[in-house]
């Protein structure tokens, strides 16, 4: 790919590759500490939720600083103040002070402080790359995050055998210094600032109106949020319940993170026209997929479903990513990254209990199959609602669900 021979993506990519690492260590890491401290399925999912409750009440009103202020030195300052938060905790551990209260506040505080590195992260990304490649861009940084997620927590079991948890608390610091040091190197000039400067509130308001003036962006980001609510509990509470057995349940969600690694490579050398309407219809692919999965006797069965939703996941927000980058004027662009951000962090905090409800309600094999023609019809709904939208526009306006024609490589 020719993005990884560029000086500034390949910093961008390399960076984040490995700040996704100490994140997908750090969660595994913290889970399996909460439950070394209270032996309590439910410290865990606790602290799992304070990994997401302050993204979602924060990441939007946060993400207008990324708008108006520096986006590579708010990374920076979020990377940094990352470290500080980690190695108090590590200290804390070395101490025995590391008790559940004060992991859970640690988690909620290390969540809040990165609230707006992802829309940042995001956003900078049209500042390096041009507009007919950003695409691939954002199909090659999925590989990397998803990829480099999925490895962390594999890295927990050595660590543990070789050191402590606070060796892998100490790791994850470091990946923190790495990708700072990344971005640190890039080279961007900062967009010229347009108009007189703004307050907070006012400047959330108009990041909302410049949304809601690109119909296709707030169908595609309402629907990813609405089905990733219904959907990714499943992947979790779900495939427990199916499974029964934990050897099985990491091998199958080991074959659905290769999937969604294998489907951003793929992507990022394809030609989408229609930005809008693929990251809709993925959801469609994803839930016909997903709704069988409670029915399934065979582990190579349920290897192979989640196979072909693993694919369809990465078609979700890859073109998603690139619509709203392409959609969404560079003033606004990281509070419209950061208001779906913020929707993924709510949708994730509850879809587990989604899961759990329907599968206690229902059974398992009837769970999986409401989900996935729960998703099938909100699909339908928001592709007639795109047509719509598309019908209203003005002669010679652009197409809204045809925005951005990416170049294959």
């Amino acid at each position: 790919m020719s993005l990884l021979k560029d000086r500034n993506f390949l910093l961008l990519f390399a960076g984040q590759g490995i700040s996704r690492f100490g994140d997908g260590l750090y969660t595994a890491a913290t889970a399996w500490l909460a439950w070394s401290l209270t032996k309590d399925p439910t410290a865990v999912a606790v602290v799992s939720v304070s990994a997401f409750a302050p993204a979602f009440v924060a990441t939007f009103v946060v993400a207008s600083y990324a708008d108006r202020r520096d986006r590579r030195k708010l990374m920076i300052a979020t990377d940094l103040a990352r470290v500080a938060v980690v190695a108090v905790a590590s200290v804390l551990l070395a101490l025995d002070l590391l008790n559940l209260p004060l992991l859970v506040a640690t988690t909620a505080l290390l969540a809040l402080i990165g609230a707006p590195f992802a829309p940042a992260r995001n956003a900078i990304v049209t500042q390096i790359v041009p507009d007919d490649r950003l695409q691939q861009a954002n199909g090659l940084l999925q590989v990397a995050f998803r990829a480099a997620f999925f490895v962390g927590p594999l890295a927990l079991a050595p660590l543990l055998a070789l050191g402590s948890l606070q060796a892998a608390l100490v790791v994850n610091g470091l990946t923190f210094l790495g990708s700072a040091a990344a971005v640190a190197a890039i080279r961007v000039t900062r967009p010229a600032p347009a108009g007189a400067r703004t307050g907070l509130w006012s400047d959330l308001g108009a990041g909302l109106r410049a949304v809601r003036a690109a119909p296709d962006v707030l169908v595609v980001i309402v629907t990813f949020v609405l089905a990733l609510a219904l959907t990714n509990g499943f992947l979790t509470v779900g495939l427990v319940a199916v499974v029964g057995q934990g050897g099985q349940y990491g091998l199958l969600l080991g074959v659905a993170g290769v999937a969604e690694v294998v489907g951003a490579l793929l992507l990022a050398g394809l030609r989408i026209r229609r930005l809008a309407l693929a990251a809709v219809l993925a959801w469609a692919l994803l839930g016909i997929f997903r709704a069988p999965l409670g029915a399934v006797t065979s582990t190579t069965v349920a290897a192979l479903l989640l196979t072909a939703t693993g694919l369809a996941s990465a078609l979700t927000d890859i073109p998603l990513i690139a619509l709203v980058q392409q959609r969404i004027p560079s003033r606004h662009l990281a509070k419209a990254l950061g208001l779906w951000e913020a929707g993924v962090a709510g949708a994730l905090s509850i879809s587990p209990f989604v899961a759990s409800t329907a599968i206690t309600l229902v059974g398992v094999e009837n769970a999986f199959l409401l989900s996935g023609a729960a998703v099938v019809v909100l699909v339908m709904t928001a592709t007639l609602t795109l047509a719509r939208a598309g019908a209203r526009r003005q002669p010679g306006q652009k197409p809204l669900a045809t925005a951005g024609v990416v170049a294959s490589e």
